[in-house]
């Protein structure tokens, strides 16, 4: 991401915030996986999203106005050794050369500093309840503050939620998020092709994860979540992340996975036949999610609601259940009393961009919120067909099937950015032949 597309960012939000404001934000800390290994480093969203510094023990500061300074950044000293054992640091010197900061300072001096910044504003923009340890630190500030009002020591009079303005900022992507995110979709659809060209019977699905990641990794991204690769039965379980079993001839299998490209998450899901042939069975099911996905997409267009797509999927899905003879009563009742929820469990998408559940709200006061162009979602719907049910008769049983895909709203109609995953089942069949 250009360093202009982060100073765009910051001049945006301090426009929000006005004059009087301090913006104080902090670096993702680091976390031990086990006694002195770490956990992969992975910035905190909204931090990066305004600074581009990956680096963690720093702190963004936005004081809209200020002549001196707008945004300051505290950050670790360069330090030769530690440099040795861990890499390169940007140093204060770096934060204002290579990452467009106006001012920096070692990260050793901010309890010197900063309290003297936020003396100097009335409200202070901070998100609570993310960081809790940080949290006390900016409390513990203000608290000194206050404890010299006597002196005349100004203090704030005001917290104000700063995810309140950046989430909604982070809703709408810009054309370099957009590129981004197709670009980590492209690299996905990479990744789900091999898995259906490499998958047969007697793999475990852990080796089918590989291939993913393989791919992921060789284009120089990561997962952007535990992949869920799920054969048979366990197609069923939504959060499935085990992917341990051997995957079985004649069995669909259920793969969800993403990569996360320059801060910029995927998401896709595809389910496919194990032995490259779906059943008559299989086959029924399948098209009836498929056709409630692209009924689904269909409806994400400006001017409808989030929740129109979610409609148009439940529609389809309760309709061919009850086509089937796996639901019995009318459509209209049906979907009343909420009896496709047997079957169709979770929503049919999420906000996408720098987290896979992106921010944003949902609803705007009690109505669903209108799509607008730069926003992105995922369109996932599915049916799930858990064994053992007496009710059901014993050809359904094990039969999971989501079909999910990235799509971009815009003005001319919606915007598929995960296309070039094959997703018809004749599509999918010819690949896994080739």
């Amino acid at each position: 991401m250009n360093i202009k597309e982060f100073a765009r960012r910051r001049r945006q939000i301090m426009r929000m915030m006005g004059p009087g404001g301090i913006a104080v934000l902090p670096a993702a800390p680091v976390k031990l996986r086990n006694r002195d290994v770490e956990y992969g480093y992975r910035q905190d969203s909204d931090f990066y999203y305004l600074t581009g510094f990956a680096e963690p023990e720093a702190v963004a500061v936005l004081v809209p106005g200020r002549k001196q300074a707008e945004y300051i950044l505290f950050c670790r000293e360069r330090n030769p050794e530690r440099e040795t054992w861990d890499g390169v640091r940007a140093g204060p010197d770096g934060a204002v050369a290579d990452f467009g900061a106006d001012d920096a300072f070692p990260i050793s001096d901010m309890d010197e500093i900063l309290p003297g910044l936020i003396e100097q504003s009335d409200r202070i923009y901070h998100t609570l309840g993310v960081h809790p340890d940080f949290d006390q630190q900016v409390l513990g500030w203000v608290r000194q503050l206050r404890s010299q009002s006597l002196k005349g020591m100004h203090t704030p009079h005001e917290f104000v939620a700063l995810d309140h303005l950046l989430h909604d900022m982070r809703l709408y992507k810009s054309r370099a998020e957009v590129a981004a995110m197709r670009r980590a979709a492209r690299i996905a659809a990479n990744g789900h092709r091999r898995a259906m060209r490499a998958c047969r019977p007697g793999m475990k699905e852990f080796e089918v994860e590989a291939e993913l990641i393989h791919e992921f990794r060789r284009h120089g991204t990561d997962i952007s979540y535990a992949p869920i690769v799920g054969g048979g039965r366990n197609a069923c379980t939504l959060h499935y992340t085990s992917n341990d079993a051997e995957l079985q001839a004649g069995e669909l299998l259920l793969i969800d996975a993403g990569c996360e490209y320059d801060y910029y998450a995927s998401d896709i899901t595809r389910t496919f036949p194990v032995g490259g042939k779906f059943s008559k069975e299989q086959r029924l099911i399948y098209d009836i999610v498929l056709e409630a996905q692209l009924a689904a997409i269909e409806q994400v267009r400006v001017g409808n609601h989030w929740n129109d797509p979610h409609d148009a999927a439940v529609r389809v899905i309760t309709k061919g259940l009850k086509k089937l003879g796996i639901l019995k009563g009318t459509p209209a009742q049906l979907i009343r009393d909420g009896k496709y929820r047997e079957f169709f469990m979770h929503r049919t998408g999420h906000w996408l961009g720098m987290d896979v559940h992106d921010v944003g709200d949902y609803k705007v006061g009690d109505e669903w919120r209108v799509l607008e162009p730069g926003m992105v979602l995922t369109v996932e719907p599915g049916i799930y067909i858990a064994g053992g049910r007496k009710n059901i008769a014993r050809k359904w049983w094990d039969i999971g099937v989501r079909i999910e895909d990235d799509v971009l709203v815009t003005a001319k109609g919606p915007d598929v950015l995960s296309r070039d995953v094959p997703k018809t089942a004749a599509e999918i069949e010819a690949l896994m032949a080739a």
